[in-house]
C-alpha cells in the first residue's frame, strides 16, 4: 500500500472530503512520522506505537479531527500533543507559508522525533511551524490568539487557558472522556459545543 492508496481509501470511505485536506493529505506521507521497524504498516488504517507509551493516531481519527477543525491557510494553529508530528505536518501544508503551527509535545524524546520529521518537509526552516517540549495546560499564552487548536490527548476538563487563547471566531478540538467536543468561541463569554462520540485517545499528563 503507498500513501496514495491510503489517502484514497480515506476520500473512499467518506471521512476525507475538503480539497485542502485532500491535497495535505497527499503531501505528506504517514511513513515519514512512523518508527522504522514500523513503516510496513505505516499505510494501514490503525494507530502505531511511537515509543514512550505514545501513538501515531489512526488516520481515520486524525481525518474525522482535521475535517470538524476545518483549517485554512494563513491561520494560526496551536497543535497539542504533537507526538512523532504528522498531524502538524497537515496542519503545516493547509496553513501555508503565511500561517504558524505551534506543536506542543510534553516528552522531550518525541518532540525531538517530531523536529527531526518535519524536517523533512522545511516546515520549521520555513518558520511554518515550531515545536516546544512542555507541557500544554497553560497554552502559549505569548502566541495568541489562535484560530484553532486542536489536542489529540483525553482532558478530564478543558483547560480554561485554552479557551482563553483560542480566537474570537476560532475552534477547540479536544477528546474529553469517549468523545470528540468541538467548541466554537462566538465571542469573549459566548461559547457553542458539539459533542462526537465513540472514540479513544490517551489521556492528557499535566506535569
Amino acid at each position: 500500500m503507498t500513501n496514495e492508496a491510503l489517502t484514497d481509501e480515506l476520500v473512499y470511505e467518506g471521512v476525507l472530503k475538503t480539497p485542502l485536506l485532500i491535497t495535505a493529505f497527499r503531501a505528506i506521507d504517514r511513513a515519514d512520522f512512523v518508527p522504522e521497524p514500523l513503516r510496513h504498516q505505516a499505510y494501514i488504517n490503525q494507530p502505531l506505537p511511537i515509543g514512550y507509551g505514545q501513538t501515531i493516531s489512526q488516520p481515520y481519527t486524525v481525518t474525522f479531527m482535521l475535517e470538524l477543525l476545518q483549517p485554512q491557510p494563513g491561520q494560526s494553529i496551536l497543535d497539542i500533543g504533537a507526538g512523532s508530528g504528522w498531524q502538524t505536518a497537515l496542519l503545516a501544508q493547509v496553513v501555508g507559508p503565511t500561517g504558524h503551527v505551534i506543536a506542543l509535545e510534553r516528552i522531550n524524546q518525541l518532540a525531538d522525533q517530531c523536529r527531526l520529521n518535519l524536517s523533512r518537509y522545511n516546515f520549521i526552516r520555513e518558520g511554518i511551524v515550531e515545536v516546544h517540549a512542555q507541557n500544554a495546560q497553560a497554552g502559549v499564552p505569548d502566541k495568541d490568539p489562535f484560530a484553532r487548536i486542536i489536542s489529540a490527548a483525553q482532558v478530564i476538563k478543558i483547560p480554561q487557558a485554552w479557551l482563553d487563547q483560542l480566537a474570537n471566531n476560532g475552534r477547540l478540538i479536544t477528546p474529553q472522556g469517549s468523545s470528540l467536543i468541538v467548541i466554537d468561541k462566538l465571542s469573549e463569554q459566548d461559547y457553542r459545543q458539539k459533542e462526537y462520540p465513540g472514540f479513544a485517545f490517551v489521556p492528557f499528563i499535566n506535569n
